[in-house]
């Protein structure tokens, strides 16, 4: 059950490999896995401390919002594959961004970087664990818990393995051409060639994967509150499960983009107002 559960997240996982190793890049290669373990911890903390509990204090007080909490979710999906779609075609819009704002010590990098990473993984985890309860809502809330916490371990697990094995590649790569065959050593070079381009492939099929979950999310959810045309809809027009996912992926696009102003007009400024200190 919690293999099934956990497959539907699959999207959100690959994009959460993809994200998580930008934030060790400019750091020392001894610091690396050391980052890594402290954001896995924290990412622990995110499941099985907070979003556990808050998972089934839901199933057991207020099961009606699971729905319309996944779709919300799945909206935030749209809107970050949307965000990355756009800055795909406008290369380097964002790429400053963070070095405005980089602290001077390289303690403050670590711990900034760490720190936000953390809250990153929190938004994927929630959508993870969300998607987790919603397949398994009809079991006891024993069974719940068990599916939860298997599913918010064994992610982290794979994630942050994943993540782990993709930043060493290069040094293992380095240490390869130092080698004394010349076929490890071309192999060594191909490694340390191949990362970056792995990298970006990777990224590519997370802003994809982000598009198309999201997009299902929020058309399986209409469908369990008695909107059954766009699921209906989508069937029709495309019989593979490779049609479905790239019109899942195509609305979830759309989606993205409507919601954008509404975050940036109504949502982001609401927030700030309600987040100014007042002046005594």
């Amino acid at each position: 059950m919690a293999m099934k559960a956990g497959s539907k997240a699959a999207g959100i996982v690959i994009d959460d490999a993809a994200v998580t190793p930008r934030y060790v890049v400019g750091l020392c290669a001894d610091r690396e896995l050391p980052i890594i373990i402290k954001i896995a911890k924290g990412s622990l903390k995110n499941k099985l401390l907070i979003l556990l509990p808050g998972a089934l204090a839901l199933s057991l007080l207020a099961p009606w919002s699971i729905t319309p909490l996944l779709m919300a979710g799945g909206a935030f999906l749209c809107l970050e594959g949307f965000h990355k779609v756009m800055e795909l075609i406008r290369v380097g819009h964002h790429a400053n961004t963070e070095e405005a704002s980089l602290p001077l010590t390289v303690e403050e990098l670590e711990k900034e970087r760490v720190g936000s990473a953390i809250r990153t993984d929190f938004i994927l985890s929630a959508e993870i664990m969300a998607i987790t309860l919603a397949g398994v809502s009809a079991s006891s809330i024993w069974m719940q818990a068990t599916v939860l916490g298997v599913v918010g371990l064994g992610m982290t697990l794979l994630v942050y393995g994943a993540v782990a094995l993709i930043v060493k590649a290069d040094d293992a790569g380095v240490a390869l051409t130092r080698s004394g065959t010349g076929f490890v050593r071309a192999a060594g070079r191909s490694l340390v060639r191949g990362m970056p381009i792995f990298l970006k492939v990777l990224s590519f099929v997370g802003m994809v994967a982000m598009l198309w979950v999201g997009g299902g999310i929020l058309i399986h959810g209409l469908h369990e509150l008695g909107v059954h045309g766009p699921e209906e809809a989508t069937k029709s027009a495309a019989k593979s499960w490779l049609g479905q996912t790239v019109i899942s992926a195509v609305i979830g696009l759309v989606v993205g983009a409507l919601v954008d102003p509404l975050v940036k007009f109504v949502i982001q400024p609401l927030v700030k107002r309600f987040k100014k200190p007042k002046v005594s």
